[in-house]
Order: C-alpha cells, then sequence, then structure tokens
C-alpha cells in the first residue's frame, strides 16, 4: 500500500515530507516512479494511466490531453468511453520532438 502512496505524492508534486509542501520534478522523475515498480520483487507491467494523471504529468488539461489523443496529435488508447495513456510512450513523444 505504501507504493500507491508515493506514486500518488510523486503525482501531485508532494515532497513527501508529510507537509504538504510542494517540490518541482521533471518529467523524467515523475515518470521513472510508474516506470520502476515492482510487486513482491519481481517487475510488473506499466501501469496504464488515465486522463487526469497523465494530465498531470504533462501539466495540461485532461480535456486538452483527450482532444489531442483523439486527434492523433498524442498517442493514447481508448479503453470504451474512457481514455489511457502509457507514461513511457508518452516521454518517448516528449523526446521525439513531435511534441508542439
Amino acid at each position: 500500500m505504501q507504493e500507491d502512496s508515493t506514486n500518488i505524492d510523486m503525482l501531485s508534486g508532494d515532497n513527501g515530507n508529510g507537509n504538504g509542501e510542494r517540490t518541482p520534478q521533471s518529467l523524467g522523475a515523475r515518470l521513472s516512479t510508474h516506470l520502476n515498480l515492482t510487486i513482491g520483487g519481481q517487475p510488473s507491467f506499466e501501469p496504464i494511466l488515465d486522463s487526469e494523471e497523465a494530465a498531470t504529468l504533462l501539466k495540461i488539461h485532461p480535456k486538452t490531453l483527450q482532444k489531442l489523443a483523439r486527434n492523433g496529435k498524442i498517442p493514447g488508447f481508448r479503453i470504451g468511453k474512457l481514455w489511457g495513456f502509457r507514461a513511457s510512450t508518452l516521454n518517448r513523444w516528449l523526446e521525439s520532438g513531435t511534441a508542439t
């Protein structure tokens, strides 16, 4: 359970000292939280981010993210009515220079 709260704290920018203080973090630092997860010492699959989580990482509004994904300008996928995003794919998209 503690691992889950760490992920939430990293998404919100909380520095983890318990006083709610926010510290700036690079996208890479925030993404590394999602990419290095283990369960019982074994590597697990990369979690799928919802629109809120992905938008928080990119520091844009969730509706803007959904619109960009719908128009094919940002990598994402739909599961029913919900949008899903992989942190590693978003990171590659940013590094590729196609993010405008």
